[in-house]
């Protein structure tokens, strides 16, 4: 139409006949503004040490009501002009930027007892950019860390009971240098009485600490639990296990149950040949009222746990919190020490590229499984349960037929762990238990080039056991992986990883199964581990049937894509209100599933009612490995005690 309107025009008016683009005549009643240059003004690291001297980093963490951190930091300075001040937002562990820069508030800088202005960095909102005056020696920053007062402002990190001090939330530093080079000495007023924990060692006064001067990457990498109810618990090579708990008496712990916590230490030890740290703390809260969290540090670790951790050791809900330690224990030595090259960054302003999480939490996730066996916070039984509750789980991310595993490391940027409709389609963050199956098919490959007398085993020792006693990072690519692997047992490693990392795929590796002496199979009977989750989160998991899983009122809360749920119309965040015809239940809709018929279904969404008939007869389906032959396997071997 434009065209035709265009060339009438030209031929009325006896111009020439070209033709006139839509594109040039949207264009002519355009403006069109240039580009400015992109002026970046916060200095580069360098690895040269600040020369300011070292900050002193005051802490007042006793307002366990309001749940305020407040802050002041005197920062010297080696001479006048710009200066960037910034709070980290690249975090190590989080994989993402997850720095809370939203909770700095009430920021006041000043330098000989005289206001300095400040400008917020607009290319950086975690920078602060000022004007060192003439002849100060430092500047002073004061502010507040908001902490959230409830679940939907962030992780809550106060309690009447206890506290978490993250230090990147509580502190600036000068931008310009690796932050290895900028000593703190940071000191901490807690409430009275309290006790901490913390990799750090200080000097207590009164209800103060005043912590040994560190450097400040060293410093974000040392947090503390404090508590009111508080023990620690020596499980020896200088391993302490720090506990802080809601109520005295979920302190209370068996002597036969901290003995799996000693020999989950001398474990790790025989499997990597040695310790990366001069000391080591578990900082472990026994709560419901501050956030959960799993997260790792060189010579520490930030775990939280249910109430009951000890009190119901015996209960299946207990059984699910087990994991935890051996995991965040490994990343000392996997991901701590030995880090991929594009995951370590001089600063916590650099991005991170997360591409090699399947080394760094893949076979983390690995060994927490095996240290957990070998130390006993596992039965044998329950670990090859809690592998096909795994494998079979990764089977329903059917999302593997077009996302490949590796991409999936990205998605703590990609989605910031927020919550997803279509998470098997869309896939999540597999590498975790994707890297666990690749890394136990890994195991059985050695296993058979060397007739049993090799495994991972050797690779951790090779890989991860270098340097003992250095609590630094060495970086590692995926050649130097692959190179190690070939040193234990030559095989085509680089092929290996580029169909399993690389590639889309229909099934999840189950070679550590198959080769290891198991097979995956389904049966109507859940194992311990599906059992405990089912139980722990209050719900029916059919995810590896019918293809859902429903909470016992009803909700749904996951749909496996282009199941027979899903082509019957379910959709997460609707309710089940209604099962043939009686009032939903989770004994009604087992019963249902059993019977082996198509289901009628009432269900509401939102404030609108549908009937459904859901076309499904395969039964209950739960998974569990099954011994295919006689004599024990490579499987068999991994999860044997080594002390």
């Amino acid at each position: 139409m434009i065209r035709s309107l265009a060339a009438a025009l030209f031929l009325t008016t006896g111009l020439s006949t070209a033709i006139v683009s839509p594109l040039f005549a949207q264009e002519a009643i355009r403006s069109k503004p240039t580009a400015l240059p992109v002026n970046d003004a916060t200095p580069a690291p360098k690895d040269v040490p600040y020369p300011g001297g070292t900050i002193k980093l005051e802490v007042d963490a006793s307002d366990t009501t309001q749940r305020i951190f407040r802050v002041k930091e005197t920062i010297p300075v080696a001479a006048s002009g710009p200066m960037t001040l910034l709070m980290p937002a690249w975090l190590p562990g989080n994989h993402a930027p997850r720095g809370q820069i939203e909770k700095l508030t009430g920021l006041t800088i000043t330098a000989n007892g005289q206001p300095v202005a400040w400008k917020r960095d607009p290319l950086n909102v975690f920078g602060f950019v000022i004007d060192v005056p003439q002849g100060a020696r430092e500047v002073v920053a004061q502010f507040q860390f908001l902490s959230a007062t409830q679940p939907n402002q962030g992780r809550v990190v106060i309690t009447p009971k206890m506290l978490n001090i993250q230090w990147e939330s509580v502190s600036l530093y000068p931008a310009g240098y690796y932050t290895r080079q900028i000593p703190v000495q940071a000191t901490v007023t807690y409430p009275a009485g309290w006790q901490a924990a913390t990799a750090l060692r200080g000097t207590k006064s009164g209800n103060r600490v005043a912590y040994e001067t560190i450097d400040y990457e060293a410093l974000q990498d040392s947090p503390v639990f404090a508590g009111r109810y508080f023990n620690a618990v020596d499980l020896g090579k200088n391993v302490t296990l720090n506990i802080v708990a809601d109520d005295a008496d979920e302190l209370e712990y068996k002597p036969e149950q901290m003995a799996k916590h000693k020999k989950l230490v001398d474990e790790a030890g025989a499997l990597f040949g040695s310790y990366h740290f001069d000391h080591y703390d578990f900082l472990l809260a026994l709560t419901d009222e501050m956030g959960g969290i799993g997260l790792e540090h060189h010579r520490s670790s930030e775990n939280q746990v249910e109430p009951g951790y000890f009190k119901k050791w015996e209960s299946g809900e207990a059984l699910l919190d087990r994991n935890l330690l051996p995991h965040e224990f490994t990343h000392s030595w996997d991901g701590k020490f030995r880090r991929p090259d594009l995951l370590w960054t001089p600063d916590f302003r650099t991005p991170m590229q997360d591409n090699l999480l399947w080394v760094y939490e893949g076979q983390t996730q690995f060994w927490g499984y095996v240290l957990g066996a070998r130390s006993g916070m596992f039965t044998k039984q329950e670990t090859l349960d809690a592998y096909a509750q795994i494998a079979a789980k990764l089977d329903t991310n059917v999302g593997r037929q077009w996302r490949p595993m590796e991409d999936t490391t990205h998605d703590p940027i990609i989605s910031a762990r927020r919550p997803k409709g279509w998470a098997s389609w869309q896939r999540s963050e597999d590498y975790y238990n994707e890297g666990l199956m690749i890394w136990l098919e890994a195991d059985a490959i050695i296993s058979k080039a060397t007739r049993g007398t090799k495994g991972l085993d050797d690779f951790a020792k090779a890989f991860f056991g270098v340097k003992p006693g250095d609590w630094g990072q060495l970086v590692y690519n995926r050649q130097e992986v692959i190179d190690t692997l070939n040193g234990i047992a030559p095989y085509d490693w680089a092929g290996f990883f580029r169909t399993y990392v690389d590639s889309p795929t229909k099934e999840t590796p189950k070679g550590g199964f198959i080769l290891g002496g198991y097979k995956l199979v389904y049966g109507d009977e859940p194992n311990a581990i599906t059992k405990a989750a089912e139980g722990a989160n209050k719900m029916v998991d059919q995810s590896f049937g019918l293809g859902a899983i429903v909470k016992n009122d009803g909700d749904i809360s996951a749909v496996i894509w282009d199941s027979a749920a899903f082509k019957a119309g379910l959709v997460v965040g609707a309710k089940i209100v209604a099962v043939n015809g009686d009032e939903f239940s989770g004994d009604v809709w087992k019963a249902a599933i059993k019977a082996k018929q198509p289901i009628q279904i009432i269900l509401k969404q939102d404030k609108y009612y549908r009937t459904l008939s859901l076309d499904y007869s395969g039964g209950l389906r739960y998974p569990r490995l099954e011994k295919t032959g006689e004599g024990e396997g490579s499987l068999d071997r991994l999860l044997k005690p080594r002390t």
